[in-house]
């Protein structure tokens, strides 16, 4: 009676189990992409929502600011320039590097013998190519770094939703492009000498991945328009 009671107890379990999953997935395949592609989709519309609303504050910044210059005292201003500048507040210039990675042909195959053919995500880049460059380019004495049209602060974080960049609030889609100022000399060996990159860059002899550094004696960043309050935390 009692292994009868506990069979009886298993089927009614795995039935209120198959219950539930077919509550949760409403008729859809539960192990398909279609979320990450929703995901994406909403990404996307909040990116432009975010442009829209970092417009409109940086035009309040910069009333703000003038306001401050028109009432505040000069001697203030000098003290706060440079904690501006070594936020990444302000724009940048001098000499520094430009690289630039591209997702390889969506039909590419081994350009090596003996190397197998690739994977889709062979030939994509990935969220630590992009951290692997801004990384390195820091560790090589870089005042400032811009990834796409924004610069970089203390508070940036480079992630990837697919095959898509999303950084402070706003979607980027590959060619990938990171310029740094500083010193091209000190960037470059740091550049060659990363690890994550030198196999990143055998991928791009395997596979047509796409890779790209450029000198150059006068680069300008811009300025962080947006906030630099800290509203949370990882611990």
């Amino acid at each position: 009676m009692v292994g009868r009671a506990l069979t009886c107890a298993v089927f009614a379990l795995a039935g209120l189990l198959f219950y539930i999953s077919a509550e949760t997935a409403r008729g859809t395949d539960l192990r398909t992409d279609n979320s990450l592609l929703r995901l994406s989709d909403v990404i996307r519309q909040r990116s432009t929502q975010n442009q829209q609303t970092q417009a409109q504050l940086t035009d309040l910044q910069h009333r703000a600011d003038a306001l401050a210059k028109q009432q505040g005292d000069p001697s203030d201003t000098a003290q706060l320039d440079p904690l501006r500048r070594a936020a990444g507040l302000d724009p940048l210039q001098g000499p520094g590097l430009t690289v630039t990675l591209n997702d390889a042909p969506p039909d590419a195959t081994a350009r090596i013998p003996g190397v197998p053919d690739p994977g889709v995500n062979d030939l994509v880049i990935h969220q630590q190519d992009i951290q692997a460059v801004v990384n390195a380019l820091w560790r090589g004495g870089a005042q400032g770094i811009q990834v796409m049209d924004q610069r970089l602060i203390a508070t940036s974080a480079v992630r990837c939703v697919g095959n898509t960049l999303l950084l402070q609030g706003r979607v980027y889609s590959p060619p990938y492009v990171i310029r740094a100022v500083g010193r091209t000399d000190g960037l470059r060996a740091a550049v060659n000498g990363d690890p994550t990159i030198n196999n990143y860059l055998q991928y791009v002899a395997a596979y047509g991945l796409g890779w790209k550094v450029q000198e150059s004696t006068a680069l300008t960043l811009p300025g962080y328009p947006g906030s630099v309050d800290l509203h949370s935390a990882n611990g």
